[in-house]
């Protein structure tokens, strides 16, 4: 390298890198000292003065890269000359080098550096919210400008709904709905002070909205919560005038623009008037005018306090407070009561007016329309009950206004086998003329596919027409009785008893071959052994006959239908293990809650409808696959098919091999057992019957593998809902689930199964162990150790069941067996005696012979015990 290029040592009293000698302090943060080198447009970047026509020499010190910058920032270049100035406080440069200026808008802001560049100014700021506040003021008073009040004759206008059948032809058209306009003076002044004090107490002085009510509107609608409707009489007014129903923001937005306007154009007096024009009050009536006439067959002006009161509680909704229905009276009543008080309350009336309504007015009977004679109106309440409850967009009052078309699931061929069933089952066998316990027979009943979950036919009562307005195929109320009991042991087979546990630590699962003390008046014990207490006294369980059979299998246990086995059962799994399923296989909590608690829950204390009874044992039938029921296949208004109306998809709730076992046990009820009318069918059938108490109801719940039909039978006069028994109807001292249920499923069945090809059950896997109740005696395929240890039999216990057709068995007692004498060793096993309370229990394998009686050879059921 060159001599001249080399940089050679700095003198002693000069430092390296351009700082001093004395102080070591760079140049750039203070004063040069008198000799230093200078960092002007002169100066060499490196420090130092630039000879004349040659380069600064290696002596002369060199400057940080900090100093360089700030040195650089002196020169006119541009960007760097431009936040040099700014820095200074100088007026910017521009690109061009001249100085910039400031925009119309200032953003980024003009002569601000770093993150001070990109905040606005707070002059932009207001003045960016004032020209969208402007905007939005004008929008909203063009649109305000531009919505109309709609006209109150049109807002009364409506269609029809037309209901097909599942083969796309017309069921029936609903739609003739009772309606008239009148003016204020001709409504009585107690229907408006009801209303008022009701629904918008405040509606006088009010400005005609309800922010919150609003606000909470548009935040479900934003979530996807259930939509509500406005709080205000006006905005419930205006809520009619838009008949679509739709549940969207721009709706909301238009509804609150005539709400306004309403309110600042109209009187309140003239807004009341189209509130109670167009208000739907049920049975049809659109407007109290048309309610007055339907309720009570007066005009509007002539209602009086009492009656105006029932009628303005309607208005809360019409479906739940009509007693025509019987479910309805007690909640119609206590709203009657509600808004003669809130009456009192809000001033409309006195206390003294109060007290003259002390009887509620119960209206005149509704007036059924041709086209919904027979099944139809009951189809079609099923159908409006499904809509409600699958789209929240659409309510009683918009089905009243019409425009759906309604595709269901029901077929016309099944609905009119169904019907003639029930009918020749009336005709052939109920006299009411000469039998008064054959008067006010109810039959409600329903069919389901499984493994989809279509209704495919009910059955729910005579008809409108002779004025039977409950819907008995998907009414509540009834026990199911014994039609009950499979479910308890599926909940066995599913969780296992908790008397005995696995390898795993969890109950031991079992199976059908699992015996149970059936002796009549049996003792049932919880779970540490101890009895059941009722009274503070052991509870026993009666058979619906008084026998004593011993220790039988849990499937001759269910084909006779014996109670005991199943309760102790019940405590041995846990009732609410037992209630956690039947909610899962498709029964409402409702109709389960109320006795799931209780000892003879597994006898059928609970009151599901027939529809979902129906639908519960479409699981058996299904292979454990659940599906809820539904009845609309698609839902069309004004030409644009509505969403939400898939089918329901399947889920599996029980182990495959549990339901087919069940069907296995259940095939022999139906076989065999205590429904074996149904063999007059030809084919396969499952089934359980039910019975209740003192004869309450009777059932039969029974399937092929493609189609599930439930048959409910009891006595209760129309219009007074109180269940009257069935003790003497068509001359029979009781009345069993295998009598006459029984009877109209097996006329159903052979009606539409002929000429169809015979369908088999699936075999069934294996499922669990046999686990014994306490007490069980030793069967021969035990082993020699555990017939050592096994308790001693009972000597009540008969040998196994031969099938119905066998004679009585004869086989002498062999000579192992345990004498009466030996048999009494343990007291609590001996004739007439109830099963130890020891959670003990013997444990077998899948497949040993059970110690079940044998059967009466005149009708297949065990002697002295009556079928249920």
């Amino acid at each position: 390298m060159s001599e001249h290029r080399r940089r050679s040592s700095n003198p002693g009293d000069e430092e390296p890198s351009g700082r001093q000698a004395d102080g070591g302090r760079p140049y750039a943060y203070g004063s040069p000292p008198d000799g230093a080198p200078s960092y002007g447009p002169g100066a060499d970047a490196r420090g130092g003065d630039r000879p004349a026509g040659g380069r600064p020499t290696a002596q002369q010190p060199r400057l940080t890269r900090a100093e360089m910058r700030r040195g650089q920032g002196s020169r006119g270049d541009g960007g760097n000359a431009r936040r040099g100035a700014a820095a200074a406080g100088a007026p910017p440069v521009g690109r061009n080098g001249k100085p910039a200026k400031k925009r119309f808008i200032d953003y980024p802001r003009f002569g601000k550096t770093g993150l001070r560049r990109w905040i606005p100014s707070w002059k932009l700021q207001l003045s960016t919210f004032l020209v969208f506040f402007g905007s939005g003021v004008a929008a909203i008073g063009i649109a305000y400008a531009r919505t109309p009040i709609p006209d109150l004759n049109k807002l009364v206008e409506t269609q029809n709904n037309i209901y097909y059948w599942a083969d796309n032809t017309e069921m029936t058209r609903q739609g003739e709905t009772n309606r008239q306009v009148v003016e204020l003076g001709d409504i009585s002044k107690d229907l408006q002070n009801a209303a008022i004090s009701t629904e918008n107490a405040s509606f006088w002085t009010d400005s005609g909205i309800d922010p919150k009510g609003i606000g909470r509107a548009v935040y479900n609608m934003a979530t996807g919560g259930e939509t509500q409707g406005g709080s205000t009489i006006t905005q419930q007014y205006v809520k009619n005038a838009y008949l679509n129903q739709d549940q969207t923001l721009s709706r909301k937005v238009r509804e609150l623009f005539i709400t306004l306007k309403v309110n600042q154009e109209d009187s309140k007096q003239k807004i009341l008037t189209g509130y109670l024009n167009t208000s739907w009050f049920g049975r049809g009536a659109i407007g109290a005018q048309a309610a007055a006439q339907s309720y009570y067959s007066v005009n509007a002006k002539d209602l009086n306090l009492c009656q105006s009161a029932m009628l303005a509680g309607l208005l809360k909704g019409a479906a739940l407070y009509d007693p025509a229905n019987p479910a309805n009276k007690d909640r119609a009543v206590r709203r009657w009561n509600e808004v003669l008080d809130r009456m009192v309350t809000t001033g409309a009336i006195t206390k003294d007016q109060r007290a003259t309504c002390t009887e509620y007015p119960m209206p005149v009977a509704k007036k059924p329309l041709a086209n919904m004679n027979g099944q139809v109106s009951y189809m079609v309440e099923v159908t409006n009950k499904y809509l409600l409850a699958k789209d929240k967009k659409i309510d009683a009052t918009a089905l009243a206004k019409g425009g759906y078309q309604i595709y269901t699931t029901f077929d016309k061929n099944k609905v009119a086998a169904l019907t003639k069933s029930v009918e020749d089952f009336q005709k052939d066998v109920l006299n009411p003329t000469k039998r008064s316990e054959d008067m006010f027979v109810q039959i409600g009943a329903a069919s389901v596919l499984p493994n989809d979950g279509a209704i495919v036919a009910i059955y729910g009562g005579e008809g409108v027409e002779k004025g039977h307005y409950t819907n008995n195929a998907d009414g509540s109320g009834i026990p199911v009785g014994s039609t009950f009991k499979p479910f308890v042991l599926a909940a066995a087979m599913q969780y296992g008893v908790q008397t005995e546990t696995g390898d795993d630590g969890k109950p031991k699962r079992i199976n059908a071959e699992s015996r149970y003390m059936a002796n009549d008046m049996s003792e049932i014990h919880k779970l540490d052994g101890s009895p059941v207490l009722e009274d503070g006294k052991p509870y026993r369980q009666k058979n619906s006959g008084k026998s004593n059979p011993g220790y039988v299998s849990l499937k001759e246990a269910m084909r006779n239908s014996y109670n005991v086995p199943f309760v102790q059962l019940g405590q041995d799994v846990g009732t609410a293990k037992v209630g956690e399923l039947v909610e899962k296989m498709g029964l409402h909590h409702d109709s389960v809650k109320d006795s799931v608690n209780t000892t003879t829950f597994p006898l059928g204390t609970s009151t599901p409808s027939a529809i979902r009874m129906a639908s519960a044992y479409s699981v058996f039938a299904a292979h454990g696959q659940q599906t809820d029921p539904y009845s609309v296949i698609k839902v069309v208004w004004n030409g644009t098919e509505l969403k939400g109306f898939a089918k329901p998809t399947p889920k599996p709730v029980l182990e495959e091999a549990v339901a087919d076992n069940i069907t296995d046990v259940l095939v022999n009820v139906a076989k065999n057992g205590t429904g074996s009318k149904t063999n007059a069918i030809g084919r396969p059938v499952a089934g359980k019957t039910g019975t209740t108490d003192d004869g309450i109801s009777a059932w039969w719940v029974g399937y092929t593998p493609s189609l599930v039909t439930s048959v409910g039978m009891w006595r209760e006069e129309p219009g007074n809902p109180k269940l009257l028994g069935l003790k003497g109807t068509a001359g029979k001292d009781e009345i069993h689930g295998g009598d006459f249920p029984t009877d109209i499923f097996t006329r159903y069945m052979k009606i539409i199964l002929n000429g169809q090809k015979v369908e088999n059950f699936a075999k069934p896997g294996k499922i669990g162990e046999q686990v014994d109740s306490s007490g069980a005696p030793a069967t021969a395929s035990a082993s020699a150790s555990a017939s050592a240890t096994a308790p001693v039999p009972d000597p009540t216990t008969i040998a196994p069941t031969a099938p119905p057709s066998s004679p009585p068995s004869t086989t002498p007692t062999p000579s192992n067996s345990p004498s009466p004498s030996e048999s009494c060793l343990i007291p609590a096993f001996c004739p007439g005696n109830s099963p130890s309370p020891s959670k003990s229990r013997t444990t077998k394998p899948s497949g040993s012979a059970s110690g079940s009686p044998s059967p009466d050879p005149a009708n297949g059921v065990a002697a002295g015990t009556g079928p249920n």
